[in-house]
C-alpha cells in the first residue's frame, strides 16, 4: 500500500493537469488574454513575454501550500504543495525547455509521447486569437496526437531497419 503522502502528490500532479486545462482554455484565453497573447505571437519581441507572469500566479498556491504544510500541523498541506511545485517543474520543462526551445537543449527527444504533445501543441498555436483554440492540456492531449505519433514512430523506425538491412 501507497503511503498517504505519496498519494497525495501524485494525485495533487495529475489534478494540476486538469486545473491547467481550465486555467489555459478559461483564464488565458478568457479574461486575462492580454497576458497570455504575446505568446501567441510567430515572432517574440524578447525572451521574456508577459505570459512568463503566469508561471508566478501559478506558482502562489504551491507556495502558499508548502508554507502551510511547514509552518502549521497541516502536513497535508505540505504534500499537496509538492505535487503542486512537481507539476510546475515538468510544465518548465516540457512546454518552455521542450516545446517552445527558449533554452536550446532537449531539441532531438524522438519519442512517441514526447511528439504527440509537440504537435497538439503547434495545433493550439495555430490559432493566433483567443477564439477557437483547441488542445489546452500540456502533458495529457487528446488520443488521436499519440496515435499519430506512434504510428508515425513505427512507420520511421520500419524505414530505419530496411535501410540497416
Amino acid at each position: 500500500m501507497w503511503p498517504v503522502n505519496t498519494l497525495v502528490v501524485i494525485l495533487t500532479f495529475f489534478g494540476m493537469e486538469a486545473v491547467a486545462w481550465l486555467a489555459h482554455k478559461y483564464i488565458m484565453h478568457g479574461l486575462l488574454w492580454q497576458l497570455h497573447e504575446d505568446h501567441h505571437r510567430k515572432n517574440p519581441t524578447s525572451f521574456f513575454e508577459k505570459n512568463d507572469y503566469f508561471f508566478v500566479i501559478f506558482a502562489i498556491p504551491g507556495i502558499i501550500s508548502l508554507a502551510l504544510g511547514i509552518y502549521t500541523s497541516h502536513t497535508l498541506f505540505l504534500y499537496i504543495g509538492l505535487g503542486i511545485c512537481i507539476y510546475g517543474f515538468a510544465y518548465f520543462i516540457v512546454h518552455d525547455i521542450f516545446i517552445h526551445q527558449r533554452f536550446k537543449i532537449l531539441r532531438n527527444a524522438d519519442n512517441f509521447y514526447f511528439k504527440a504533445i509537440r504537435r497538439a501543441h503547434k495545433m493550439h498555436h495555430k490559432h493566433l486569437g483567443k477564439e477557437d483554440g483547441e488542445c489546452f492540456g500540456m502533458l495529457l492531449v487528446p488520443l488521436g496526437y499519440f496515435l499519430d505519433a506512434l504510428r508515425s514512430q513505427r512507420k520511421s523506425d520500419g524505414v530505419k531497419r530496411s535501410a540497416d538491412a
